[in-house]
């Protein structure tokens, strides 16, 4: 098993622009180091629709200072948690305003660097990529890149991002399932999961439906993404 560099057709060229935009690694920084509320709250900001951040501060009054006091899970502290709300908050309608074309692919560029960087602090010096194939002796190569690695010896980790629970289809999980049993059959112990910035039941809603095969492939949802850096 080996990994290699994604091919550069129009599309990667295109994408690679919009995944080197500073806004991209400016919300997946802020991401990094929220909560579960904040990541909620991100989320319905870049998804579009032509509100200002007045409205979302009514929506997530403890999140702004605004509520009776802080709910379960929220950062506590203060200022500090209102500042990183705010920042937050204004990163995340900046790529709503990036226009119906181009913020779907800003979101799934932010959900991939989110994923990245919870990996690195994890996996230490195994490195961490992007856009890679993973290639067998004996199997056709499949053309679509998986969006994050982890290429280490001992155990190598494949990663298919998406930013809603839409984004879970057969060819996904054909994918990610066949990496699997491909490595299995030389003995390795890849882990494949796919993480969604979406809530885990929808998630779970659409992987109920599935037909494709799925069961050696790990859900990483909106709540759980910590489980990124964490993993053992």
């Amino acid at each position: 098993m080996r990994f290699q560099d994604a091919a550069k057709d129009a599309r990667a060229v295109v994408y690679a622009g919009i995944q080197a935009d500073p806004l991209v690694a400016r919300v997946a920084g802020l991401l990094a180091g929220a909560t579960a509320a904040e990541r909620l709250m991100a989320r319905a900001a870049m998804n579009g629709e032509r509100t200002g951040p007045e409205v979302w501060r009514r929506m997530f009054p403890t999140l702004f200072g605004e509520g009776p006091g802080e709910g379960p899970g929220e950062r506590p502290g203060g200022a500090d948690r209102r500042l990183h709300a705010e920042a937050l908050l204004a990163a995340s309608l900046e790529v709503a305003e990036r226009g119906e074309a181009a913020r779907s692919s800003y979101r799934g560029a932010v959900v991939e660097e989110l994923t990245a960087l919870l990996l690195a602090r994890r996996t230490g010096q195994a490195p961490v990529k992007r856009e890679r194939r993973v290639l067998f002796d004996g199997v056709r190569a499949e053309i679509h890149p998986y969006d994050v690695t982890v290429e280490s010896e001992a155990r190598p980790e494949v990663y298919d991002c998406k930013w809603g629970a839409r984004g879970i289809n057969a060819d996904v999980l054909n994918q990610l399932d066949d990496a699997r049993a491909h490595a299995a059959d030389e003995e390795i112990a890849m882990h494949v999961a796919i993480v969604v910035f979406d809530a885990r039941r929808s998630c779970e809603l659409r992987l109920d439906r599935a037909t494709a095969e799925h069961a050696g492939t790990d859900l990483i949802a909106l709540e759980s993404l910590d489980e990124l850096a964490g993993r053992r």
